[in-house]
């Protein structure tokens, strides 16, 4: 496939997140002079001063920013950037770090597995480390256990927790996996489409889990792609902030309302 032929449309949801000036600045510094990638911001009523430090990246003729009035969280954002628009999105965190350009190359990659509508690279911490963001399969159990501070208790289970985190799929090939992680993944926006894209029921939390499960029964798979590598400036809010916890609790239970309760 000739990637020139390939529409790409980067899209970033924010609110007031102080990572995405350093993300869109290695960004633009990786796309160079490549003005064929569109990158479009959903502001979610971010404050005024952030509001204008972004206004600072219209000067570039690849970004669109859309002001939004109420913060409709997360998914609602990102229907809003890619629903209607054709080629393949990049679901594209404010705290992502790319060290190269290979969002046409994954997006090419994608579309040479055509029974696949999501791929995910490998995500990487800042020290070069693994973060295991991939799931093949959702429980309430195995979901709280990564909350657990006590290391005695992780240990206790550790082998349990290596299944749930997929931490045994292999580094020199491609993998079909369930769940990939809404921090970063490539989607064919045909298929985005047909399914209507995220669940904006989900504030923020499970919404990328939700949107594979929509896309498994729609008849499509995800594909786990190790040798695109991309790094996630990653803080884990859920478990620092009591109102972001809260919020995962509310989607945790939106989800297994969805799609049935799993405990263990």
């Amino acid at each position: 496939m000739n990637m020139n032929d390939i529409n790409v449309t980067v899209s970033i949801v924010t609110h007031n997140s102080d990572k995405i000036f350093l993300s869109l600045d290695s960004l633009i510094e990786i796309l160079g002079t490549d003005q064929s990638i569109q990158v479009k911001i959903f502001d979610n009523a971010s404050e005024p001063e952030y509001r204008e430090r972004l206004k600072k990246y219209l000067v570039y003729p690849f970004v669109k920013i859309n002001f939004y009035e109420e913060n409709k969280g997360f998914g609602f954002g990102h229907n809003t950037n890619l629903l209607e628009t054709t080629g393949y999105g990049i679901i594209f965190n404010p705290d992502i770090i790319l060290s190269k350009n290979h969002l046409k190359d994954m997006a090419a990659h994608l579309a040479e597995t055509p029974e696949c509508g999501l791929l995910a690279p490998k995500i990487l911490n800042e020290d070069g480390t693994t973060q295991f963001l991939i799931r093949n399969h959702l429980n309430v159990f195995d979901y709280m256990l990564r909350f657990i501070p006590f290391k005695f208790v992780k240990k206790l289970f550790a082998k349990r927790l290596a299944r749930f985190e997929c931490r045994e799929l292999p580094d020199d090939r491609d993998s079909f996996v369930r769940m990939i992680s809404g921090s970063f993944m490539v989607v064919d926006l045909t298929k985005f489409n047909e399914i209507e894209g995220f669940d904006d029921r989900y504030f923020m939390y499970f919404e990328d889990n939700d949107l594979c499960r929509k896309m498994e029964q729609a008849g499509y798979q995800a594909i786990y792609s190790p040798q695109f590598t991309v790094v996630h400036l990653y803080e884990r809010g859920a478990v620092k902030s009591r109102k972001l916890f809260f919020i995962f609790l509310q989607s945790m239970r939106k989800y297994f309302q969805k799609w049935g309760w799993q405990f263990f």
